[in-house]
């Protein structure tokens, strides 16, 4: 069987969604912002950041909400801020790491679009969030601690996404293109046109 070039794979991802989104999950340092940013853009489409948008609906930072409010009120609003972004049809949807704990969250991801894991494992996460210090969860004395226990509690629900790809220590574009091959061939495009129904 002839391998479909990129830009086929492309082109065909383009024309299933029909107005769905993509969602991308997973941990803190997996590169969700960053690959979904070059994922949107090779697809025409437009990236939307949910915790930014978590931050210009509260008018304040992520870790401003958390030190004021406390990660309950964080995670209401967030999970809030999601389901309306969902409503807004064909993007690339980046969420943070806590998002798709929440059941609500996950069905309401499962009714409006696709859902990728983008899985890293545990050096890949703590190389690249020790590079920024915004990361309110890992405020404290064993960072390295919380990120095990977060892997631990989070990957097994994390694997209940459509797709999984695993973020790895390559060019970004090298993920994106594994993501539009991945779901030019994902089988689950037949759920999204039945549900839309």
């Amino acid at each position: 069987m002839a391998r479909r070039s990129l830009s086929k794979d492309t082109a065909l991802v383009r024309q299933r969604l029909d107005g769905h989104p993509i969602v991308l999950v997973g941990l803190m340092g997996a590169g969700k912002t960053t690959v979904g940013r070059r994922l949107a853009e090779k697809l025409g489409l437009t990236f939307v950041d949910a915790d930014h948008e978590i931050e210009v609906a509260a008018g304040q930072t992520i870790p401003e909400i958390f030190a004021k409010h406390g990660e309950a009120y964080f995670r209401d609003g967030e999970r809030k801020v999601i389901a309306r972004l969902l409503e807004n049809g064909a993007q690339v949807l980046a969420t943070g790491g806590g998002a798709y704990m929440n059941a609500d969250t996950r069905n309401a991801i499962r009714t409006h679009g696709i859902s990728i894991w983008l899985r890293a494992d545990f050096d890949l996460l703590m190389r690249r969030v020790r590079r920024r210090s915004n990361r309110p969860l890992l405020q404290n004395d064993d960072p390295e601690g919380v990120m095990r226990k977060l892997i631990a509690d989070r990957y097994p629900v994390y694997a209940e996404a459509d797709i999984t790809v695993d973020s790895r220590d390559v060019a970004h574009t090298s993920i994106v293109n594994t993501i539009i091959k991945t779901l030019a061939r994902w089988p689950g495009w037949d759920r999204l046109t039945n549900e839309q129904r």
